[in-house]
């Protein structure tokens, strides 16, 4: 599905009075996938998956995969389903020069044109356009404004409409972005985006996407990214106000009629906080680190009833959660920035923190290993159902009642589904 079409329907919906949106994906943990596809093919609904610059780009990014890699990765998994291709919708977030940030604008802007021509040709139709980061060439000691911003996302827009070769892209702006992880210094409120400050900087994006000819690609801008005043720590979670953003909301109003509000760090919020969300014109929501931190849970609760079993049934523990440790110890790359404090405090944060840093080590080949030898051990053994009351009480209930198998892979699926029907409640009201 184009991305163009889908807020096309989106907006069709919301203008006959239903509170319609959807949420993105931003994962590349193939469970994740896999979970989320799995659900909107129960739900009959499309699914949108994004990944980021710095996780995907023309060089490998994180993940070691290219645009076109990743698109052949969701793909295979959605195959593997037996869900249709044609009900996925790719998404690039934060595509920009995040990544070179540190270069000068001519260096870091050419390298992000090349980024984003290449989600453009690997049929991404939903390109969040981030230029909201000073670059290595700007002053230090002045804002960023957003004239800046707007002319160098028309750039970028140009880049991919040129690679795409037809109007199937829908675009995301917005110069008041989130970084890409969350915010690394410690934060006391998440404040809504002023609603003049919005007003003025849609305008300057129209202004700056019409003096570079681009007029017809600004008409599918389709969301326009703001801070509603949700956001998370590792400790705590701002949990939606719908009177503090009851201005912003208003000023929505002022706008075309089919842009809506997209929703970054949307993680942990309540089903009724969503909802609201949604209701107010946040109508793209953002989830990640939410759904890897249940995977994350589950799998430590699995390791739980294995380390019950092992004793009974004689096999080596898979030892999960200390390789996962293990090899965060041996590189704090990914989460050196967000953890903080002395030997214990670490490793709670390690286990527990809403960042979850944890996710960037589950791919490594020992992690991965752990993760197949709980399942085996625990496929071998089966799983008792009172162990199961005991450590997963909520997919305990599902399998009580005849909608979920106590098997280990579709145990830990279901742990993301769980935050998943949250999600599916608030889009589809």
């Amino acid at each position: 599905m184009e991305g163009a079409a889908l807020f096309r329907d989106i907006a069709k919906k919301r203008a006959a009075g239903r509170a319609a949106g959807i949420y993105s994906i931003c994962s590349a943990n193939p469970f994740v996938l896999r979970a989320a596809i799995e659900h909107s093919e129960h739900e009959g609904t499309p699914v949108l998956i994004e990944a980021t610059s710095n996780q995907v780009n023309q060089y490998g990014g994180y993940t070691g995969m290219t645009p076109c890699d990743f698109s052949q990765f969701v793909f295979e998994i959605a195959g593997g389903c037996g869900f249709p291709e044609d009900m996925i919708i790719l998404g690039g977030d934060h595509l920009g020069p995040f990544v070179w940030k540190e270069k000068d604008e001519r260096e870091a802007m050419a390298l992000a044109e090349e980024l984003v021509a290449a989600y453009a040709k690997a049929g991404f139709t939903k390109i969040h356009l981030d230029t909201s980061m000073r670059l290595g060439s700007d002053d230090r000691n002045v804002p960023l404004g957003d004239g800046v911003i707007a002319e160098r996302a028309a750039r970028l827009c140009a880049a991919a409409e040129k690679a795409c070769a037809g109007g199937a892209i829908a675009y995301v702006v917005g110069s008041e972005v989130p970084p890409p992880g969350g915010p690394q210094e410690k934060i006391n409120m998440a404040a809504p985006t002023d609603p003049d400050a919005f007003i003025a900087s849609y305008h300057a994006f129209e202004r700056a996407f019409e003096n570079a000819g681009l007029s017809e690609p600004f008409s599918r801008v389709a969301a326009f990214v703001v801070q509603p005043g949700v956001e998370f720590t590792g400790d705590e979670v701002f949990e939606y106000d719908t009177r503090a953003a009851a201005g912003l909301c208003a000023a929505l109003g002022s706008m075309p009629g089919s842009l809506v509000f997209e929703g970054h760090s949307t993680d942990y919020q309540t089903p009724d906080s969503l909802r609201r969300l949604v209701r107010d014109g946040v109508a793209v929501l953002k989830v990640g680190p939410a759904l890897t931190f249940a995977l994350h849970r589950g799998l430590m609760a699995l390791e739980h009833i294995e380390r019950e079993l092992a004793g009974i049934y004689g096999y080596e523990p898979s030892r999960f959660t200390g390789i996962l440790e293990e090899a965060m110890k041996r590189n704090n790359k990914s989460w050196k920035n967000y953890y903080s404090g002395d030997e214990v405090n670490l490793k709670l944060q390690q286990r527990y923190s809403f960042y979850d840093r944890a996710r960037y080590y589950l791919p490594e080949p020992e992690v991965n290993a752990a993760v197949e030898r709980l399942i085996c051990n625990l496929v071998r053994t089966g799983i008792p159902i009172t162990l199961l009351s005991q450590y997963l009480p909520q997919q305990f209930d599902r399998v009580r009642a005849g909608l979920l198998t106590p098997e280990p892979r579709e145990l830990l699926k279901d742990c993301v589904r769980h935050i998943l029907r949250g999600y599916a409640s608030a889009v589809c009201q």
